[in-house]
This record gives structure tokens, sequence and C-alpha cells, in this order.
């Protein structure tokens, strides 16, 4: 009796492999036709680009334009910024604290340009020290690292302490520079603490790849580990920070993804 069972489990096994090999087998060639891959609705939306690549495209917010700082921009109480503005930049002012967006983004396309003081003063962390923090909580290092030696982590183009860049594109001290950020806002989880799906960044340093959608582990923090510090948290203002050096920024935009 156990034989015969087992015989007949066999052969209705047998019966429905070969049933599933048929549900999955591919058409013949003659019922396929190039229409059964073509997606034509809904049309690909006109982003119209600027001239050029730096330029702003036509769906992009522009939050500095060497202008009106005031419109767009404030400081951390909500009041109008003492960063100056010198020939069509936004310059520091020591001791003005950070400026920050009226504006709140979650995931987005950043570029911003920045340029440390020509004359140079002091080394390491000293030395036209600045950054640029999505969402009011991860800073992408702004730092004049020509020939300036500092913790890796730490360096421009770093995520401050959880990432260093692939490679230094810096410039010399007193030339243009700019980044390219993509930036990936967190999930949570229903404990507010668990990231569902961490925050995700890519830069573009001056054209390279420097941040190859990494993954953040928490907020950026100067002590700590950042992870132990995780609360959620929804769209944020985009902050420059203020660390005592006369950094300036231009032609500030963004696009919401």
């Amino acid at each position: 009796m156990k034989r015969i069972i087992a015989s007949g489990l066999v052969l209705l096994s047998v019966a429905y492999i070969a049933k599933a090999q048929q549900i999955v087998q591919k058409p013949s060639n003659d019922k396929i036709t190039p229409d059964m891959t073509e997606v034509w609705d809904p049309e690909v939306r006109i982003v119209q680009p600027g001239i050029k690549d730096s330029d702003a495209p036509s769906d992009a917010i522009v939050l500095f334009n060497g202008t009106d700082v005031n419109k767009e921009w404030e400081d951390s109480k909500g009041e109008p910024t003492k960063w100056l503005i010198q020939d069509g930049a936004l310059v520091c002012v020591k001791g003005s604290g950070i400026i920050k967006t009226k504006r709140k983004f979650g995931s987005c396309q950043l570029h911003i340009e920045w340029k440390t003081p020509s004359e140079v003063q002091g080394d390491s962390q000293g030395r036209g020290n600045s950054g640029v923090f999505l969402q009011e909580q991860y800073e992408v290092q702004v730092l004049d690292s020509y020939n300036n030696r500092t913790y890796r982590h730490g360096q421009a183009g770093s995520l401050y302490k959880q990432h260093a860049p692939l490679v230094n594109a810096s410039r010399k001290p007193g030339e243009w520079q700019a980044y390219d950020i993509i930036y990936t806002a967190p999930v949570f989880g229903s404990d507010s603490i668990t990231y569902l799906v961490p925050p995700k960044v890519t830069v573009f340093h001056n054209g390279v790849l420097i941040q190859n959608n990494v993954s953040l582990r928490g907020p950026t923090v100067y002590i700590g580990v950042p992870e132990y510090f995780v609360k959620k948290h929804g769209p944020g203002s985009l902050f420059l920070q203020d660390h005592g050096n006369p950094v300036a920024y231009r032609n500030i935009w963004i696009r919401e993804l």
C-alpha cells in the first residue's frame, strides 16, 4: 500500500511539473508582435534643460540667482540672514549662524556652486569649512581640501563622518566648484526610529562621481554614532553651515523628485 501511495504521489508531482512548464512556456515567435512591449502612455513629461549643464532646467526651483537672498532664505530664527551678497555670490558671515531655505524638501536633485577663500588660513577642518545639509539632517561637507590633509570622511565631498569621497576632486582655493547631488529621503518604520529605507546620496564634485548612491546610518553628528539619534522626520529645509569661514555660494537650484 505504501508503495502504491508513493507511486501515486510521484505521478502527481510529474504531472504538476509538466503543467507548470506549460504555463510558463514562452509563446512562439509567431505570436509575439512589437507592440506587445511598447508602452505609449502616459507620455514622458518634457523638461527644458539649461543651455549649460549647470543652468537650472525648466522645472527647477531657483534658490539663489545672485541678487535676492531673502525671497528663499532665512536664518535659524526665521529672520533675514546676515550673510552678504558680494559679486553675485552669497557669502557666509562668521557668527551669523546657518542659513536655511524657507521651503522644505524631501528627495531632490540639487545643484550648488561654492568657493573657499583665495587666501589660505588654517589647516585641516579650520580651512574653508562649511556644509550643505539635506533635509536639515545629513551633511555633504564643504571644505578646502586642496593640499589640505584631514580625516578622510571629513574632507570635501564626504558625507560627514560616514562616507569618504571616492576621490578628491577639489580645485584650488578661490576657484569655483560645484556639487550635483541626488538625494533620496528615508522611509521609517512604525517605531519612527528604524529605517525601512535609509537615506541615500549620490554626489558629483566638479563633474566627478564621488559618492555612489551611499546609504546613511543616521543624521550627521560630530560626536557619537549617528544611528543612535535617528528620529522620524518629514521634509526639511536645506541648510548652509556657518563654520566661521567666509565660504561663498552661487547658482543654487533644486528639483523635487
